[in-house]
């Protein structure tokens, strides 16, 4: 099994760190507070799971999540991440994280600036587009009919295979993209952006299984912002 390092253990990454556990895999948390912070949810977790650094999580993890907030992407540890594949899990939201005029005029990606930040990586864009009560609750087995699929974009073939091997240990298919930047395809308020798992827009707490074929109508009806209307 993998050890996945988190950086950032809020509501994704406290959910996939229950996956991850559930499925077998040793977790490590960090966030930006310490890991003393985070004593309930490893205990919570149990024996699998332990707290550290993020430059800690960085370095453990065969596999590392990064679920932070966008503003705060260029302190994510670049040294003890390099030759490894990072899941950026990031959205773009100007009233919490600034304006990114880069990102205001689509010339790039949330996850293409992350890859700038971590050269010597291997980026792939997931779960950023489930709201965390959904990435739980939706989580099926291999051949379950009812199996949900999540898109993933990368510009490296090796790394989208561990991130879907990954995925598929979760309990999700994987539908491929294509490179980092057309992640834009299910950013915030696209078609395949959260709601896409909701069976009611109006009742967040009722999820839909979405398959392969679903997301990937979703994806093709994407618009980017400054063709939307």
């Amino acid at each position: 099994m993998t050890t996945v390092g988190l950086i950032g253990s809020g509501n994704i990454g406290g959910t996939l760190a229950r996956l991850a556990v559930a499925a077998g895999h040793d977790v490590v948390l960090s966030n930006s507070r310490g890991p003393e912070t985070l004593k309930d949810l490893v205990e919570d977790l149990g024996a699998r799971a332990r707290a550290a650094t993020p430059a800690e999580a960085a370095a453990a993890g065969d596999l590392v999540v990064v679920t932070i907030p966008l503003r705060a992407y260029r302190e994510v540890p670049a040294a003890p991440l390099a030759g490894k594949t990072v899941i950026d899990t990031n959205n773009y939201y100007p009233e919490r994280d600034g304006h990114f005029p880069e990102l205001d005029d689509e010339s790039t990606t949330t996850s293409e600036l992350l890859q700038a930040h971590l050269p010597q990586s291997s980026v792939v864009k997931a779960f950023n587009n489930i709201y965390f009560a959904h990435l739980r609750a939706l989580a099926r087995p291999a051949g379950a009919a009812d199996r949900s699929a999540l898109p993933i974009a990368g510009d490296d073939a090796d790394a989208k295979a561990a991130v879907t091997a990954f995925l598929d240990s979760l309990g999700y298919d994987a539908v491929d993209v294509g490179p980092l930047a057309e992640g834009w395809r299910f950013q915030r308020d696209t078609a395949a952006y959260a709601g896409l798992y909701s069976a009611d827009p109006n009742d967040w707490e009722r999820p839909a299984a979405r398959n392969a074929e679903q997301v990937r109508t979703a994806l093709a009806a994407a618009r980017r912002y400054r063709d939307a209307g």
